[in-house]
């Protein structure tokens, strides 16, 4: 196929007569640039969002002879002026400016700060192209140029904060086009839009851009696991609807496991998103079409199929007179990105779902999180307030244990393991998600984690990491050296490149107030975890088992702490970074990715050799005074490690060790 012109038709007479009426009557737009591939990582290395994401979108749809029947787009640039509308204007400043040469030799640095983000020479250019495109087809179809469209673009955007790239995000492309819109563009009669993300992952910075909006009915469904899969905050939970004019107009339905399929998201369409969308009736729909809850994923761990992406998408079709854009998000096997877009394309064409079936039931746990998101939202819809019938929800389907692990470890190999199958072959297949980085299996054990030169720089310096928690007992903390689980956690820990033993032990207590909070985990189910207060108060006391370890095996550790969902190209916690929290008068360090221990904490020294523990940050120590995040006593199970740790580690009697962590389940903060 020639290349593709800035605006073009291409539509055959035998593909138009073999398609029947509904396809000559529907204009449908393709956009597709190659420019957008010169975004990929500054040394070459490979990684799941990568170039070819797109270009196997694209060689699919040529090969179905899809673009010869739609208006085929370049892609243009987004102006700042409709970018600032969501963004800051220092994050705005640094993605138009960190591809220039000024920035050549400290790029990786900067992007290191930022969770599972690369910048190379090309960066700036793929993500203004990006943003400029989905906002330039929400326009042509706003306007009624076009029926519809997919915009086929990268980077990626629904993680991308107001002020924040993160998740392989550096504009949040749906919500700069969404707020463009409502308003740039009130003439064209655009006053409410339902924006769906499909995507396995949260759209957590989309749904910070509206959270007080009405004009904005957002709906995300994702594996969520309490709180524990990427982005590993409480930002995706069903009670997050919005605030002020925009309470009930923010919709999310999270996964408690993952292998969710077919079944389970279309009955999450047919009893919560097609009513409330009927009660919205929104002008436009835009998608947030990532396709890693797709079958097969590396990263997403679900079993939607190409049908399944069809079917969702024909019950969207049923708004908004059929206006619907697509914006490519997530999607890290090539094979069902491809397929799972040419099944939206064929539905976009032709208004009808993909040959197909799907008869499994949904999981029980779909069930129960589809009440909760209902009984939540019912004051803002009144039609999810009828209960569902006992008859509809007692039809289930058995989740397999595999599911059950903690998400450093819980996603399937590319061929889909069948819940029969025995777990130990199962696990030879798992690839581990997002901080692995590693879609082909063949080059599993060689990820670029291996490769990395801060590994080799931060193996030189040792520190005592202190733990108060779990961790406190010995082959409890191996777990995230060595890898592997231990009694009563629900799935084994990945464990550290360096699986050197520390060299040393040492016990000590410190000035902090030590509580348990959160309900519920994926290592060890429901009950509260162990937090240290990161400020030091004379009248506390906390106990605290010191490991000498590497600054780089400390890296891992905190990466696992956090739920592994960091790209590990560059250290989370680096030499500059040790250095500024021994400085600075809090002696804390938030870090930039997101996770409940992203706090780390400078101690002092022992034998001149640095003492850093990790903790929650200080906005969710706040949450825990305020109640909005609950103080939870821990579950036996967790709390049997605290006490094998404090009694073998010679600090305690067994009695004592019970004593020490009821005073703190009980001791306000």
């Amino acid at each position: 196929m020639e290349s593709v012109n800035s605006e073009t038709e291409r539509q055959s007479s035998d593909d138009s007569s073999s398609s029947g009426n509904s396809q000559s009557q529907r204009r449908v737009g393709i956009l597709y640039d190659e420019r957008m591939c010169k975004h990929s990582t500054p040394d070459g290395d490979h990684h799941p969002e990568n170039p070819n994401r797109i270009r196997a979108i694209w060689n699919k749809l040529q090969i179905a002879r899809i673009p010869q029947r739609c208006v085929v787009l370049n892609a243009k640039e987004a102006e700042d002026r409709f970018i600032l509308n969501v963004h800051a204007k220092k994050h705005v400043d640094l993605i138009k400016n960190i591809s220039s040469k000024e920035f050549d030799s400290r790029r990786n640095k900067i992007a290191a700060k930022f969770n599972s983000i690369y910048f190379n020479e090309g960066s700036s250019e793929s993500a203004y192209l990006a943003a400029g495109s989905v906002v330039d087809v929400v326009e042509r179809v706003a306007k009624g140029e076009l029926n519809s469209a997919f915009a086929i673009v990268r980077p990626p955007g629904h993680h991308a904060e107001h002020n924040e790239a993160m998740g392989f995000c550096l504009h949040n492309n749906v919500a700069i086009a969404t707020s463009f819109l409502l308003n740039e563009r009130p003439e064209l009669g655009i006053k409410k839009i339902l924006i769906v993300d499909w995507d396995v992952h949260h759209g957590n910075g989309t749904q910070k851009m509206f959270w007080k909006d009405s004009r904005v009915l957002f709906f995300s469904v994702h594996r969520h696991e309490f709180g524990t899969f990427y982005p590993a905050n409480d930002d995706g939970f069903y009670t997050m609807i919005g605030e002020g004019p925009g309470a009930g107009y923010n919709i999310n339905v999270p996964w408690e496991n993952g292998y969710c399929g077919d079944a389970d998201y279309l009955a999450v369409w047919d009893h919560i998103l097609i009513p409330v969308a009927k009660e919205f009736n929104p002008d436009i729909i835009i998608i947030s079409a990532g396709f890693d809850a797709a079958v097969g994923d590396p990263l997403g761990g679900c079993r939607v199929t190409p049908y399944g992406y069809s079917v969702m998408l024909k019950k969207l079709m049923n708004f908004s007179q059929g206006k619907i854009v697509l914006a490519l998000e997530g999607g890290y096997n090539l094979d069902s990105i491809a397929n799972s877009a040419l099944a939206c394309m064929q539905v976009l064409l032709e208004n009808m779902p993909i040959n197909g079936s799907s008869e499994a039931y949904p999981f029980e746990s779909t069930w129960r999180v589809i009440q909760a998101v209902r009984q939540e939202l019912k004051v803002f819809w009144p039609t999810l307030a009828d209960e569902l019938p006992t008859t509809l929800i007692s039809q289930t389907a058995q989740v397999p244990n595999l599911l059950f692990l903690s998400s450093d470890s819980e996603v399937e190999d590319d061929n889909g393991a069948q819940a029969s199958e025995d777990l130990e072959e199962v696990l030879q297949g798992i690839i581990q998600p997002l901080s692995n980085l590693k879609v082909d299996e063949d080059h599993q054990d060689k990820n670029n984690n291996a490769y990395s030169p801060w590994r080799s720089e931060l193996s030189k310096i040792d520190v005592w990491y202190a733990s108060f928690g779990s961790n406190m007992w010995k082959p409890r903390f191996l777990c995230y050296v060595k890898g592997g689980q231990v009694e009563g956690m629900q799935g084994p820990c990945r464990g550290s490149l360096d699986k050197t033993p520390p060299k040393e032990i040492l016990w000590g207590t410190y000035p902090h107030h030590l509580f348990f909070g959160r309900e519920s985990t994926s290592s060890w189910g429901p009950g509260g975890v162990a937090f240290l207060n990161p400020e030091r108060k004379i009248q506390d006391k906390a106990y605290l088992c010191l490991y000498r370890i590497t600054l780089e095996q400390f890296n891992d550790i905190l990466c696992q702490e956090n739920n592994s969902s960091y790209c590990m190209t560059s250290p989370l916690f680096d030499l500059d970074d040790l250095i500024s929290v021994a400085s600075n008068e809090s002696n804390s360090l938030e870090l930039q990715m997101r996770g409940w221990y992203s706090n780390v904490v400078y101690l002092g020294k022992e034998e001149d050799i640095p003492i850093l523990t990790m903790t929650c940050v200080n906005s969710d120590m706040e949450s825990f005074r305020s109640g909005k995040l609950p103080i939870v006593a821990p579950c036996k199970a967790y709390m049997n490690t605290l006490v094998r740790g404090l009694v073998e580690g010679g600090q305690l009697s067994e009695e004592e060790a019970m004593a020490y962590i009821q005073e703190a389940t009980k001791k306000p903060l």
